[in-house]
């Protein structure tokens, strides 16, 4: 018992409290520019490619690096370094989303598009600074709990705006699910207010070039530039078969027929259950094993688990295995997520944590976003069982290049 207690005492610190607040803030925005934007549209008769092509309003997730210097450079004259813009851009963001409850994809596309876009951006930057502080507030020894816990609090809010989102939407319609889901973006304001700046905060770059240049050669010289660049290829290839099943999961689910309240229950409802244990899982077995082996293990649980959207294709409409299929791939983008995040923790240096870690997300985001956008006419030339085949092959890449810089038996 005693063993226990010593290991979840890393876990029962307030800055996690923190993290997990933050982690809900920076995951409520998300779904709202992605799945439950789909999911409106869908309802509304707008076509499948369009609807999969709208994706790309989630393009400032991957243009993010740009102008995360000017984060790293700029303190606001409140609240220190960082909390002072995430305070900024939360109540901004409260304030978009709240916009767009009152636009309709049937009447407003352009501009629904348009707030979608604002939302995202504000979104991006609410991550750059919240990524930093956690990078800034976290030990080394507490990156895999601290990775753990953010991405539990991200996926809260997932599961807010998925199974909540859409078990409402039946009922009340999905402008004022919208509205409610501005409201709650007061969670993350309340975090801000109470939460407390890392014990010693570094200092900012002394000019905006610095800020924008110095990161980036920081980060390749201390890694070395081959090994650097490797690492940035792995980080936009490891969670690309994911993202390629996730950008068309809800009209693939809507197209076999299943409800949306079905679709709320247990994809945005069990199915982020699994994801939240998976999450916790891969966290706590990160701290045992360590990140490589992680990377490793999670990288090819991963790839398997897009199987079964494979054979779902090929039964249809089955909702046992509907239940399982997304169980089974929410889980493994749990431990997959812990995974990752933590890895990025370990590689960012705490006085460029906003640009170096902007960067990295930028490649996670820019393979979720922008090269998965043509996948609806993949899966028109395709078909729904090719693409998902084509999807479990993607994944090989990320793990080749494992060896060259995570080899299975020496641990970072």
């Amino acid at each position: 018992m005693q063993a226990i207690a010593k290991w979840l005492e890393v876990f029962l610190q307030p800055k996690m409290l923190v993290i997990l607040g933050y982690g809900f803030a920076s995951g409520l925005p998300l779904l709202l520019t992605k799945d439950t934007l789909q999911a409106w549209m869908t309802k509304d008769g707008i076509n499948i490619e369009t609807v999969v092509w709208f994706s790309l309003v989630s393009l400032p997730y991957s243009l993010k690096v740009l102008w995360s210097p000017l984060v790293d450079r700029f303190t606001l004259p409140f609240l220190g370094r960082r909390r002072g813009w995430i305070l900024l851009v939360q109540l901004a963001l409260m304030v978009a989303i709240a916009l767009m409850a009152s636009q309709s994809p049937k009447q407003n596309l352009e501009a629904l598009a348009i707030l979608g876009v604002v939302v995202a951006f504000l979104s991006a930057t609410q991550d750059i600074v919240v990524d930093a502080y956690r990078a800034d507030i976290l030990e080394k020894h507490e990156a895999g709990a601290g990775a753990g816990i953010a991405v539990l609090g991200y996926r809260l809010a997932l599961l807010t705006t998925g199974a909540l989102a859409f078990r409402l939407a039946d009922r009340i319609g999905w402008q004022w699910v919208y509205l409610l889901m501005a409201g709650l973006m007061g969670i993350g304001i309340a975090t801000t207010l109470w939460g407390k700046n890392p014990p010693s905060e570094t200092i900012p770059a002394i000019s905006l070039v610095e800020a924008v240049w110095q990161p980036f050669v920081e980060f390749l010289q201390r890694l070395t530039f081959k090994k650097g660049l490797l690492i940035l290829l792995f980080i936009f290839l490891y969670r690309l078969a994911d993202s390629l099943v996730a950008v068309v999961a809800v009209p693939f689910l809507l197209s076999l027929g299943f409800s949306q309240t079905e679709l709320g229950d247990i994809r945005g409802g069990i199915g982020l259950v699994a994801t939240l244990v998976g999450t916790l899982a891969g966290g706590a077995v990160l701290s045992r094993i360590g990140i490589n082996k992680s990377l490793w293990i999670f990288g090819i649980l991963q790839a398997a688990s897009n199987g079964f959207y494979w054979l779902l294709a090929q039964a249809g409409q089955n909702l046992p295995l509907m239940l399982v299929t997304v169980n089974v791939e929410n889980f493994c983008t749990g431990l997959g997520t812990a995974a990752l995040v933590g890895f990025l923790i370990t590689i960012c240096n705490q006085q460029f944590s906003a640009t170096q870690y902007a960067l990295l997300s930028s490649l996670v985001a820019f393979g979720r976003d922008v090269v998965v956008a043509p996948s609806g006419e993949i899966v028109k030339f395709l078909g729904w069982q090719g693409f998902f085949a084509v999807s479990i092959f993607a994944s090989i890449p990320s793990l080749l290049l494992l060896p060259l810089f995570a080899p299975w038996e020496e641990e970072k």
